[in-house]
């Protein structure tokens, strides 16, 4: 999979896919990330890619000749089967949506920055708009970096146990049921012996329950549509 990502602060995504899961996952060739300054396509010498908002108001608008011109130079090498912006006014990610994204074979994503980007730039290019939650950050980078992490994870080969982010929370609308691990007894407190006996449709039955009790008390919401 091939993510590209148009910034105008580039440095911020560089720790997030240079650790962890998402470097193995990059070092194994299962994952691509392309980071684009914006800058690059500025409109004069002082590399200037955003201007104030028409009707005026508080807060600068990214330019769409700038972004225009990114996203035209990129898709010339490649077809995007999306392109992203990151905005709080998009819709609300979620693991489906990840599970979706994580099919695909090359996506565009654009961190939005300031006030936002010129709305033409939207209605032109976006096919798919995401908000990570109700708040606003200062750019769209730590989202897209949300995003990219939460696709990343789902390509197969990614995770040493393939089967391992399917009982991950979120999948099949349940947060995951409680984990353990050693030692069996830690300071009188004591692992649930179904976990120990070694029946394995016992504990996946335990699992289970213990995922619809989680989500009944703590996620409520997620289970209305059953």
């Amino acid at each position: 999979m091939n993510i590209d990502i148009i910034t105008v602060v580039p440095d911020l995504l560089e720790s997030p896919f240079s650790h962890s899961i998402m470097k193995r996952a990059r070092e194994k060739g299962l994952l691509t990330v392309n980071t684009y300054n914006l800058r690059k396509w500025a409109i004069n010498k002082h590399m200037q890619v955003d201007d104030y908002q028409f009707g005026g108001g508080a807060g600068m608008v990214m330019m769409p000749e700038p972004l225009a011109n990114a996203i035209d130079e990129l898709q010339k090498d490649k077809k995007y089967d999306e392109i992203i912006f990151m905005t709080p006014d998009g819709k609300s990610f979620n693991q489906q949506t990840a599970n979706r994204l994580s099919m695909k074979e090359n996506l565009l994503i654009i961190c939005g920055h300031y006030k936002g980007i010129d709305e033409r730039i939207r209605q032109k290019y976006v096919t798919m708009e995401i908000s990570i939650g109700d708040y606003v950050l200062s750019g769209g980078e730590l989202a897209a970096a949300v995003v990219v992490d939460a696709i990343g994870r789902l390509i197969p080969g990614v995770l040493g146990d393939e089967t391992s982010a399917l009982f991950d929370s979120f999948q099949d609308n349940l947060l995951a049921p409680p984990v353990y691990t050693r030692p069996a007894d830690f300071r009188g407190d004591k692992v649930p012996p179904v976990l120990i006996q070694g029946d394995p449709k016992k504990v996946e039955e335990w699992r289970h329950e213990q995922s619809l009790l989680r989500t009944k008390e703590r996620r409520p919401d997620l289970l209305e549509g059953d």
